[in-house]
């Protein structure tokens, strides 16, 4: 069993964790760093796309990773890049869910970004059900991603399957005695064109 294959396996039961029980792991350490990068980069264009550039950071480079595997053939590793795109969503939405309460810890200030996003525009209250949504959009994204990878792991085994040998020769033709050998061979059967290659020498 390749590696993809074992880090598909492993990455099943990682899925159905945060679709169903997510809580802050030691990727969303990761994330943070992104996070406060989007609001030091997008804060150069406003305060507003300053607060939600946190949450855009968070998006930003899942996305762009992703893309560029994807440009250079590399699906099975775009697909990766997409459950990590969907584990932020989900991290998202715990942090939309908290915007009224706002029992959670913040980190590099006492604003928290979607209680005052959701308050200038008067969502405040619906916070939880925003949150909802966003988990449903990260579920979704997850699972999308494990079946590409699936898909883009067996079409690499397919590939690899339907390649030439070591040769670099595909396999024979096989193709029907020329006539004036079926009379000595009865029937018309089928011979093996030898390779050109080895017919000139």
């Amino acid at each position: 069993m390749t590696a993809r294959a074992l880090l598909l396996l492993a990455l099943i039961p990682y899925a159905a964790w945060l679709i169903f029980a997510y809580d802050y792991h030691f990727l969303d350490g990761a994330n943070l760093l992104f996070h406060e990068a989007g609001h030091v980069f997008f804060g150069l264009f406003g305060q507003t796309l300053g607060m939600l550039g946190g949450t855009l950071g968070q998006l930003v480079f899942p996305v762009a990773a992703g893309l560029q595997f994807l440009g250079t053939g590399r699906a099975f590793d775009a697909c990766v890049c997409g459950m990590w795109l969907g584990e932020n969503l989900l991290n998202v939405a715990r942090y939309m869910g908290d915007a009224q309460a706002m029992v959670l810890p913040l980190v590099g200030g006492e604003i928290h970004d979607w209680n005052w996003l959701l308050s200038r525009i008067g969502l405040l209250s619906h916070c939880t059900q925003l949150a909802g949504l966003t988990h449903l959009l990260g579920s979704a994204v997850i699972v999308a991603s494990l079946c590409g990878a699936f898909i883009a792991l067996q079409r690499d085994r397919s590939a690899q399957t339907a390649s030439p040998g070591p040769s670099g020769r595909g396999p024979r033709s096989l193709r029907p005695f020329p006539p004036s050998q079926e009379a000595a061979h009865g029937a018309p059967q089928a011979y093996c064109e030898p390779d050109p290659q080895e017919r000139d020498r």
